[in-house]
């Protein structure tokens, strides 16, 4: 987890970076250079197009390794990601962003999501644990990396105020993204939500100064469970009472899962910022 802004991989190779890579292509184009016999490159009869074309010789495997193309290829391929499809086509220099408040579980909470799973498995609908438990306050928007630094720093600026406080959920509902691509099993916030709504509004402002897209209105805030892929909505909301029973019937009263939001968090990309709420 990183706390302000970090420069990306591609940046921190600095001066030695490029004398490494300067080093790389002189060796391999020093190996297709033909000499004549006082040592310097021998003199050629200019060539036509059709010549050139089949006497071309190919690019040095070390060069090659320098510019690797698999990874775009993998980034695209869904069956690397659980099934999940991208919203957006991946391209280098776009980094997928958004702002949450995290929710650290606790072990009630993993003993509960196991039940809902289990009774749902039952129905012939495999739901995927989420991987991390959070709150969104806006949609995943793509960020170019120049943005990264000063969209950081103005959310960091419009937060440097705002206050701690708790939000709770109890209420099990049925999402589906827009792109009906993954329906989700989530929790919805009950109390909190004027607090939430102020956060958005901050969030939102930002978003609109780098012209990207805004929360939705009258938004359903909530913490994903589980997905599954594709839109499954109409089936898992014939289930929703069961499910609902099961946390109402907790062991020790109805669950409330508790979310105490005392920082906002950015994940651009591989990095994520955290920013502190004051007391």
């Amino acid at each position: 987890m990183l706390v302000g802004y970090s420069s990306s991989s591609e940046e921190e190779g600095g001066e030695e970076g490029h004398e490494a890579a300067a080093a790389t292509i002189k060796s391999c184009t020093r190996k297709w250079q033909e000499e004549g016999d006082d040592g310097f490159p021998a003199k050629k009869k200019p060539k036509t197009e059709e010549q050139v074309a089949k006497t071309r010789l190919p690019v040095p495997g070390c060069l090659l390794a320098m510019f690797p193309e698999e990874e775009d290829h993998q980034a695209e391929d869904s069956s690397l990601h659980g099934g999940r499809i991208r919203t957006f086509k991946h391209e280098r220099g776009n980094w997928a962003t958004y702002v949450y408040l995290p929710y650290h579980p606790e072990e009630d909470f993993f003993e509960l999501l196991e039940e809902l799973l289990s009774v749902v498995g039952t129905k012939s609908i495999i739901l995927t644990p989420q991987e991390e438990f959070h709150l969104s306050l806006s949609q995943t928007v793509v960020l170019r990396h120049h943005w990264i630094q000063p969209f950081t720093q103005g959310l960091r600026a419009s937060l440097a105020h705002c206050k701690r406080f708790v939000c709770s959920a109890g209420r099990l509902k049925v999402y589906c993204n827009a792109e009906k691509t993954r329906t989700f099993l989530g929790m919805e916030v009950t109390t909190g939500h004027t607090q939430l709504l102020d956060l958005v509004q901050i969030v939102d402002k930002t978003m609109t100064e780098f012209h990207l897209d805004t929360f939705y209105k009258n938004p359903s805030f909530h913490v994903s469970l589980a997905w599954c892929v594709g839109d499954q909505t109409e089936q898992m909301k014939e289930y929703l009472q069961e499910l609902q029973s099961l946390v109402d019937g907790h062991e020790e009263g109805p669950f409330v899962l508790t979310l105490d939001c005392t920082e906002l968090r950015c994940r651009t990309g591989n990095k994520t910022f955290r920013f502190p709420l004051e007391t």
